[in-house]
């Protein structure tokens, strides 16, 4: 795994939860310089446990056992307080405010093996990787359409795509959010959790209409007993 360089941060606090999530974030900003000084200095009260910079380059932030201030208000499988429960790598990609763009392969080279460490020693499942997006619908878009989480998937490092045996349950809109929230998202606002949904495993077409395709591949979603939450594995 690539050196890992410490950057402190003082936004931090202390955890009430134990680690059972890995929240994926683009900067969002016009570039790593502006991204890592936001996210170190005391008055924008934001942080991540790590960021990733498009050469590869692994900065530490704040410390795992740390809770960090990345995920603001959110919610995933009825955790509320996310930052508790979770760890967060902010990827260096300027977002869809500042002309985002696919992430190089240096970046996800040196992604890939910071993430795999972090899954297996705190024993986080595939499930519980997401994205920033996936917690928080309603407000945020990262790490967006273009991230590949295929290439995370193929090492077992997040949930695949389904593709195999696709079959449409044609459940209405509303049985498609009960199966949605079922899943782990909050759907109090229907529209942006179903493009999150898209975003995460739909992306070539995010325009928020569910549609069979969507429902086809939720319900592979929910058919997996891998994707099962803990407690019902």
């Amino acid at each position: 795994m690539t050196e890992i360089i410490d950057c402190p941060s003082p936004n931090f606090d202390e955890r009430t939860l134990p680690i059972t999530l890995l929240v994926l974030h683009y900067t969002g900003m016009p570039d790593a310089a502006s991204a890592i000084k936001r996210l170190t200095e005391a008055e924008s009260k934001v942080s991540a446990h790590y960021v990733v910079a498009e050469d590869g380059q692994l900065l530490r932030l704040v410390a795992e056992e740390k809770r960090a201030w990345h995920a603001g208000r959110s919610w995933w499988r009825g955790i509320q307080d996310v930052n508790s429960a979770s760890i967060g790598i902010e990827i260096v990609n300027p977002g869809h405010e500042f002309g985002y763009r696919p992430f190089p392969e240096e970046q996800m080279d040196s992604l890939i093996p910071l993430v795999a460490d972090i899954v297996q020693r705190h024993g986080i499942r595939p499930p519980n990787v997401v994205g920033h997006s996936d917690i928080a619908p309603a407000r945020k878009d990262d790490p967006g359409e273009l991230f590949d989480w295929g290439r995370l998937a193929k090492v077992g490092l997040a949930v695949p795509r389904p593709s195999r045996n696709l079959i449409d349950p044609s459940w209405t809109d509303a049985g498609f959010l009960l199966a949605l929230e079922r899943y782990g998202y909050e759907v109090h606002q229907a529209k942006p959790a179903v493009i999150a949904f898209q975003r995460r495993f739909r992306p070539e077409n995010i325009d928020g209409v569910i549609d069979g395709q969507c429902r086809a591949i939720l319900l592979g979603l929910l058919l997996d007993r891998r994707n099962a939450p803990a407690a019902a594995a």
